[in-house]
């Protein structure tokens, strides 16, 4: 029977990002892929124009649905949508607790529209302290949730520590957006591992979404987590080369 990989996350139109954008990632890594919406947007390649956030009861139901038929080998979060989701995604991590868990903590999208309630953000660890495999916010993501801008790689390592007392859960944050070349750095509590590549001259939509599911492919194939960082780097960074366009905005992974 093929694997599959579930993830928990919004629903994106233009397949750029979200939970359409994972279930492309799960097949290309040969997992067959499900979806549990947490919320509706309405955009294209260019912005988000509204998002809709789902009742966390429907969000609770389709999972619950899902998992009386298929045995999951993973679970990936994005958006949550709503304050009431992220407390009906905490239930759904803990009952996936031998497998591996990727959250991908999405709180705005890059045209600025937010898609987590701000006066969210601070109960988001706690919510989920202790449930997942690994945590990948962006440079600001991971900034909402220390309370502080992080700009360089010595506010990377302060913040992925300070993360990892606040969730126990291993941190790793996307610095694809440092001056210079991108810098991905990983914390695990104990061990610190750094995964640099030259910078793609290319701007591509969801690419914080392809990362993190794509981790989840290889952390699902049995791979260490810092191999699979490593593994999921390289993804990131041939898809982004591959990117295409299919709009009048960004372009996506195919």
């Amino acid at each position: 029977m093929k694997k599959s990989l579930l993830t928990i996350a919004g629903f994106d139109p233009s397949a750029g990002a979200g939970a359409l954008l994972d279930l492309k990632v799960f097949s290309r890594l040969g997992f067959h892929g499900e979806a549990v919406l947490t919320a509706v947007t309405v955009q294209n390649t260019v912005r988000v124009h509204d998002v809709v956030p789902l009742p966390a009861g429907l969000v609770a139901d389709q999972f619950e649905v899902l998992a009386g038929d298929i045995d999951f080998a993973g679970f990936k979060v994005g958006m949550a949508g709503s304050r009431d989701n992220v407390a009906a995604i905490a239930k759904i991590l803990r009952a996936g607790r031998a497998r591996p868990r990727v959250i991908d903590p999405v709180f705005r999208a890059s045209s600025g529209a937010p898609l987590l309630e701000g006066d969210a953000i601070p109960e988001f660890l706690p919510a989920i302290r202790g449930q997942a495999t690994v945590l990948t916010p962006n440079l600001e993501e991971a900034g909402r949730l220390v309370g502080r801008r992080i700009t360089d790689v010595a506010g990377m390592r302060a913040a992925a520590e300070e993360i990892y007392d606040l969730g126990r859960i291993p941190c790793l944050i996307k610095g694809g957006h440092l001056v210079g070349d991108p810098i991905n750095l990983l914390f695990d509590g104990k061990t610190w591992a750094i995964f640099g590549r030259p910078r793609i001259r290319k701007d591509v939509h969801g690419t914080g979404c392809l990362f993190s599911a794509a981790l989840l492919g290889y952390l699902a194939k049995g791979k260490a987590l810092i191999k699979a960082c490593e593994l999921a780097t390289d993804f990131t960074a041939e898809a982004i080369r591959a990117a295409v366009r299919v709009g009048r905005g960004r372009p996506i992974f195919d």
